[in-house]
C-alpha cells in the first residue's frame, strides 16, 4: 500500500499561468528544488482568494504542494499555499519584454520535474540585474550573461578557451565564431569575436558570479547575440519565441510616424 507524504515548501518563480475553469489556473513554476513544477491553484481567481496577491511573475515565492502517492509522479499538483518570499525589486515597463523572455526560454528549453539550483540562482540574479539596469539600456548584457548560463547549465555549450574539433587553445588576436554543430571554431572574413574574448567570458563562466559575467558580455553582447540565438534556436527545433516575435512587432509600431 502506497503512503503519502508532504511536499515541502518551494523557493518559487511563477513562469505562465492559464485558467483552468471560471475561478482556478494552471499555473508553471520554476522552483529550486524541484525545476519546472505545474500546479493547480483551485480558486486563485476568487476576489477573496490568498493566491491572487502572490502569483505574480518576477517575484520569489514558497509555495506549498498538497500530498502526492509516494510511488506516483503527478504530472499537475495541487497548489496548497502561496507565500511572497521578498527582497526582491520590481521591474519597471522597460525590463518587461526581457523578462518575459527569459521565462519563455526556461519554458521551452527545461524539461518538468528537473531540477537547477544554479539556473534557479541565476534567473533570480538576471531579474535583479535587469531591474536595475534596463532603464539604461544594459539590459543586453544582461540576457547574454543568462543565455551562456543557460546553455552551460544544459550542457549545450562547449568550452569557450579552446578550439571544439581539436582542443587547442584560442590565440588572443584570433577571430572565432559559435556553431551549433562545431562549436568554437576558426571565423571566416575576419568575423567573430577575437580569442582573448572568448578566453575571458570562459573564466567568468567559471569564476561563477552572474556580475563578473555581466561585465565580461558588456563589450561584446552585440556580436554574441547572433551566435547564442542560433545556438538556442537549434535546440528549440522548430519552436519559436513569442516574445521575440511581440517585440519585433512593438518596434514596427514604433516606427510608424505619429499623427500630428
Amino acid at each position: 500500500m502506497a503512503t503519502s507524504r508532504a511536499a515541502p515548501q518551494l523557493l518559487s518563480y511563477v513562469l505562465h499561468q492559464h485558467d483552468w475553469s471560471e475561478s482556478s489556473l494552471i499555473v508553471e513554476l520554476f522552483t529550486r528544488e524541484r525545476g519546472r513544477v505545474v500546479v493547480a491553484a483551485k480558486g486563485a481567481k476568487r476576489p477573496t482568494s490568498n493566491f491572487r496577491a502572490v502569483l505574480l511573475p518576477f517575484q520569489p515565492l514558497h509555495a506549498l504542494l498538497g500530498r502526492t502517492p509516494a510511488d506516483e509522479q503527478s504530472e499537475v499538483h495541487t497548489l496548497r499555499g502561496a507565500e511572497w518570499a521578498g527582497g526582491r525589486p520590481l521591474l519597471g515597463a522597460a525590463a518587461m519584454f526581457s523578462a518575459y523572455y527569459l521565462n519563455e526560454l526556461l519554458l521551452q528549453l527545461l524539461v518538468r520535474q528537473d531540477a537547477h539550483p544554479a539556473l534557479f540562482d541565476a534567473y533570480a540574479d538576471t531579474l535583479a540585474a535587469l531591474a536595475t539596469r534596463a532603464e539604461s539600456g544594459e539590459e543586453a548584457a544582461v540576457l547574454r550573461a543568462f543565455e551562456l548560463i543557460l546553455l552551460r547549465e544544459l550542457g549545450w555549450l562547449p568550452e569557450l578557451a579552446l578550439t571544439t574539433q581539436t582542443a587547442e587553445p584560442l590565440r588572443p588576436a584570433g577571430r572565432y565564431s559559435l556553431h551549433p554543430e562545431a562549436g568554437v571554431c576558426a571565423a571566416a572574413n575576419a568575423g567573430g569575436l577575437a580569442g582573448a574574448d572568448w578566453v575571458l567570458l570562459e573564466a567568468a563562466l567559471a569564476h561563477g558570479s552572474g556580475e563578473t559575467l555581466r561585465q565580461a558580455c558588456a563589450p561584446v553582447a552585440g556580436a554574441l547575440r547572433a551566435p547564442l540565438r542560433e545556438l538556442l534556436h537549434h535546440h528549440l527545433g522548430h519552436d519559436r519565441l513569442r516574445t521575440r516575435q511581440v517585440w519585433r512587432g512593438v518596434q514596427r509600431l514604433n516606427e510608424i510616424p505619429r499623427p500630428a
